[in-house]
């Protein structure tokens, strides 16, 4: 006759939960046990284990993980049954508005998705141009960038090229090479201004 050990129990549900939601949450931000267990100060071998639901994390191993995976604890012991979608919606206007080097020309820029964790893959921005200053800052920033016209028009100036950039017109570019508008022809101008990140360079600051 077989005798159960400690180890043979059945942990609950919520237990398997929680490790689903760290492996998931991990993934989705590229990140390695490694990664994840230094910034969390807990072994690898242990994150392993939590992940597949062999171990229930104490309070405080939860409360690490979530810093480190920028979430909250509630949202690790949620049931995913009761929550399908991770989007995020940013109704109009509500965009979080953020300082960068073209705010001091009378330009906007309007952050429309936050992703979390300590690595980003994406960042969003509505651009507002809609002052006619003959100075424009230079950007240079890791990844590449695609901006797309909504309103008004304008030349931009990409290395040592310019285009001429009107609605409905979008422009894809290495993000590294300087570039910014030349000059704005029509005001205002609003466009969709989207910065994508490698692998090596997730989570820099665009310097906008």
């Amino acid at each position: 006759m077989s005798k159960t050990g400690p180890t043979d129990r059945k942990l609950p549900r919520v237990v398997v939960q929680v490790g689903a939601a760290v492996r998931r949450l991990r993934a989705a931000q590229g990140l390695t046990l490694a990664d994840v267990s230094r910034m969390a100060d807990i072994s690898p071998g242990m994150l392993s284990r939590l992940e597949h639901g062999d171990v229930a994390p104490s309070l405080d191993t939860l409360a690490a993980l979530a810093e480190a995976l920028g979430t909250s604890c509630a949202a690790l012991l949620r049931d995913p049954d009761q929550s399908l979608s991770d989007a995020q919606l940013v109704r109009k206007g509500e965009g979080l508005e953020v300082v960068r080097r073209g705010t001091r020309r009378g330009h906007t820029y309007h952050l429309l998705a936050s992703e979390r964790g300590p690595r980003r893959a994406f960042e969003p921005f509505l651009v507002t141009l809609n002052s006619k200053s003959e100075i424009f800052p230079e950007f240079e920033h890791p990844g590449t960038e695609f901006i797309h016209i909504l309103e008004g028009s304008l030349r931009y100036r990409h290395g040592t090229g310019t285009y001429l950039l009107k609605p409905g017109d979008s422009l894809t570019f290495r993000g590294d090479v300087p570039h910014g508008p030349d000059r704005l022809l029509k005001l205002p101008i609003r466009m969709l201004s989207i910065i994508v990140y490698s692998g090596s360079d997730s989570g820099a600051e665009s310097g906008r």
